[in-house]
């Protein structure tokens, strides 16, 4: 009697959706969430970022060292979108003493993922890469100006925690590359997206040390339905520039998400609300999209 062969069939999209999602829930229980290609030095700037006590000249020397991020500080320093005055910083200490630290932190983050598009542990995916970093710097935009015109939230806050929004997603990304199956099927791959992508986010935003106001906000910026009542919230700023970051090319998807979605009641938007923030925020975005693209 011939003996049985072993199943050598290839594993299903479905099989090896499920395989990777064991893998992340286990990375996530054991805090073993890391991005690759993540570049060293910055991880040393956001230590020295994160010391509560931290002092100016210490901010300098540590960024200092990083020609590139100091050269980004303050380039955004100077642009018409952080310094509507135009009065001129002369020098890195300047900068940072103009844009304050949450703003550096946005510069460091931006000069990351300038370098992850070289990172050969990425080789291969520079559009991705270069797609979801594009959407990171529409919800960041968007979420300073919201949080400048519309609230009374702090825009530099909500500038980070909008370029931060995304970053599960490119570690998703980085990780399925490795499985071409489930990277080949679109339908599988976006619902481990859809559902992992924020915690994804929230685990790597605090092994880096962020705040807790920025990783709550990331955390919950796709909670559509919380309660109406109470201030709004920087989760609430998210939420709203990713919706109008995705569809403001689709009026009537945009319009329908606006009427069921609490964080546009609770920033008392409508339709018509958003369309006129939209255009009166245009140029203000734009300058911003310019000075955070790198």
């Amino acid at each position: 009697m011939a003996s049985a062969r072993p199943n050598t069939a290839p594993a299903s999209a479905n099989d090896v959706a499920f395989a990777f999602v064991q893998a992340l829930a286990s990375e996530l229980s054991a805090g073993e969430v890391e991005l690759p290609g993540y570049p060293a030095v910055v991880a040393g700037i956001q230590q020295v970022l994160n010391d509560d006590d931290v002092d100016i000249a210490r901010v300098v020397t540590a960024i200092g060292g990083e020609p590139a991020i100091a050269s980004q500080i303050v380039r955004m320093a100077n642009s018409a979108a952080l310094n509507p005055r135009r009065v001129p910083a002369p020098d890195l200490r300047a900068a940072i003493t103009r844009v304050g630290l949450n703003t550096v932190r946005t510069a460091t983050v931006s000069f990351a993922m300038s370098q992850l598009r070289a990172s050969p542990d990425l080789q291969g995916l520079e559009r991705e890469i270069g797609d979801l970093w594009q959407r990171s710097v529409r919800v960041a935009s968007l979420s300073q100006a919201i949080a400048k015109r519309l609230t009374q939230l702090n825009a530099d806050a909500a500038m980070l925690a909008g370029l931060l929004q995304g970053i599960g997603r490119l570690y998703i990304l980085a990780r399925a590359s490795k499985h071409p199956t489930l990277f080949a099927d679109t339908q599988a791959y976006s619902h481990v997206v859809q559902t992992w992508h924020l915690q994804i986010a929230a685990a790597l935003i605090e092994n880096w040390g962020f705040a807790p106001e920025i990783i709550d906000a990331v955390r919950n910026s796709e909670d559509l339905e919380q309660d109406i009542r109470g201030p709004v919230t920087l989760s609430d700023v998210l939420a709203v520039a990713a919706l109008l970051a995705d569809y403001a090319g689709t009026p009537e998807t945009l319009r329908a998400l606006v009427a069921a979605s609490r964080p546009f009641q609770r920033l008392q938007l409508d339709f018509e609300a958003c369309e006129s923030f939209m255009t009166s925020s245009a140029e203000e975005v734009a300058q911003l999209r310019e000075v955070l693209s790198v």
